[in-house]
């Protein structure tokens, strides 16, 4: 696979980059998460670096993986917060993604994140999955968990998001 490229769920290489403005103009933004799931649209180019893959996306709720690995260690041997807090930000920001009307964009305002336990290397895929809680025509919030394989919740957060339309 080439740099450009990642596998999602399917395992089909898709194209990595930014979404072109006439997807936001003219998609809703469930329907963009449909189109990037599908390879008709490139997906997020963070997710390479950062071991995070899409997975599941409904109207109101955004589920992601992440594969923790050694280049996330921090100098205690667990898996660093900023990835944690990272994967949570993207799956709890693409909820409220979810939830867009054609012409609508959103940049996150605030996070908070709650660490309840480490995440260690060698633990296995996580899972965290996002769920909007409130969509306003201005903002948004969104609420979710990361666990990991065994279920067992890692960390816990809230996201605002400024809901924006281009004039």
């Amino acid at each position: 696979m080439r740099e450009t490229e990642i596998a999602i769920e399917t395992g089909k290489p898709h194209s990595l980059g930014v979404l072109p403005k006439t997807a936001f103009a003219n998609l809703s933004g469930l329907d963009i998460f449909e189109k990037m799931m599908a390879g008709d649209l490139p997906a997020p180019p963070i997710m390479v670096h950062s071991n995070i893959r899409m997975k599941e996306f409904t109207e109101g709720r955004a589920v992601f993986t992440g594969m923790p690995a050694k280049e996330f260690l921090n100098p205690l041997g667990t898996i660093h917060g900023g990835w944690i807090s990272t994967l949570i930000d993207t799956a709890l920001s693409c909820a409220v993604h979810t939830a867009l009307k054609p012409g609508e964009f959103y940049t996150t305002t605030s996070l908070t994140v709650n660490m309840v336990r480490p995440l260690l290397p060698g633990s296995g895929e996580v899972t965290c999955e996002g769920r909007l809680v409130h969509r306003g025509s201005r903002l948004a919030t969104s609420e979710g968990e990361l666990r990991d394989g065994n279920g067992k919740m890692i960390a816990h957060g809230t996201v605002s998001c400024m809901i924006l339309v281009p004039s």
